[in-house]
């Protein structure tokens, strides 16, 4: 009984982890999309 728990457990925490793997590059994506138009915008004035 607590086999099947232990391992759904694991399963779901590897399953969240990726999941903040991929938030952590879509924010690291957006970010330097921020960063690139602030540049933009610095050598524009």
């Amino acid at each position: 009984m607590i086999r099947p728990l232990l391992i759904g457990l694991m399963l779901l925490s590897l399953a969240a982890c990726e999941t903040t793997k991929g938030a952590g590059r879509d924010l690291q994506k957006a970010g330097d999309a921020i960063s690139h138009t602030a540049q933009n915008v610095q050598n524009a004035l």
